[in-house]
């Protein structure tokens, strides 16, 4: 269940970030103007998806690994912003809009990701 819930919060944050990078963009630069609040907004966001890998996805082999690095991933970056904000914010000020396609390229790895988990649920049903 837990690839299930990533390819899902993979595929939708993948197809939006191709879809609107300009809006991500702004929304990050919203939080960049709130300060360490801010950052800690995007600390709450990696730690909502990374907590709940890494507690209930603990696999360390095959095409799986790649979530449970991921969601490990997710929970180092929210304990990186919660505990040096200022560090967080160096990294939300770098967001702007003319630098608006780096979120298209993040969505193609999301999708990709996605994909991949995909393919690994469907063979895995399927018996393969």
């Amino acid at each position: 269940m837990v690839e299930l819930f990533a390819i899902i919060h993979l595929g939708t944050m993948g197809l939006s970030h191709i879809l609107a990078p300009k809006v991500w963009a702004r929304y990050f630069m919203g939080l960049a103007s709130k300060e360490e609040a801010g950052v800690f907004v995007v600390g709450f966001m990696s730690l909502a998806f990374g907590s709940i890998v890494a507690a209930f996805h603990q696999v360390w082999s095959g095409i799986p690994l790649i979530l449970t690095l991921l969601g490990w991933a997710q929970v180092t970056k929210a304990l990186i912003y919660f505990c040096f904000p200022q560090y967080g914010l160096k990294k939300l000020r770098w967001v702007s809009l003319e630098r608006a396609r780096v979120f298209v390229y993040a969505g193609l790895v999301l999708l990709a990701l996605a994909g991949v988990l995909t393919y690994h649920l469907v063979a895995s049903a399927s018996g393969e």
